[in-house]
């Protein structure tokens, strides 16, 4: 039951933040406020150990001290802040977390230019609407050339690239492979 939980909660809420965030420009604290509260659960009920525990409360504290400093300074929006935070709290320390950012910083470039390209020229907002059909509406912020960057889909495609080597997905297979 546990392994399901694991297997369920962390990718529903990637692709829940990846979803809200490219249709609206938010990431409900719902989101990141599940995935703190799942993990410590979770944490307990699969046995990691007390220092383990701390190590990844200490990582979660480290992440969110430099995404709200990003967010104070106007280069990251606070959902985003947040989602990183807590993603990071399911990575841990290590190898897990560093594949996160990075993948993480290469989609959101790729989104970014993306973005970018479609708001300037006027040929590709022609066949994403003629591609989408002529009813659909775009997201009104795609138009917008002052508004931000859904980096929220870009987090969310990381969290599931990247989900198979954190711990708890470790758990999963570990448990998987001795049945």
């Amino acid at each position: 039951m546990i392994e399901a939980v694991i297997l369920v909660v962390f990718p529903f809420c990637m692709i829940w933040a990846a979803i809200s965030d490219s249709l609206s420009m938010t990431i409900a604290n719902r989101v990141s406020l599940l995935l703190i509260a799942s993990f410590l659960m979770l944490a307990l009920s699969t046995g990691m150990s007390w220092p383990a525990i701390g190590l990844h409360l200490a990582v979660f504290l480290a992440v969110l001290t430099v995404t709200f400093a990003l967010f104070a300074f106007g280069t990251m929006g606070g959902g985003d802040a947040k989602l990183i935070a807590a993603t990071a709290l399911w990575m841990g320390w290590g190898d897990p977390l560093l594949y996160y950012l990075l993948t993480a910083s290469l989609a959101g470039g790729a989104v970014t230019m993306g973005v970018l390209v479609f708001r300037s020229n006027e040929t590709v907002r022609f066949f994403a609407g003629r591609i989408l059909g002529v009813n659909q509406q775009m997201p009104a912020y795609l138009e917008d050339k002052q508004s931000g960057v859904p980096y929220g889909l870009a987090l969310g495609f990381a969290g599931l690239v990247v989900f198979p080597h954190s711990p708890m997905a470790q758990f999963v297979i570990e448990r998987l492979a001795a049945t």
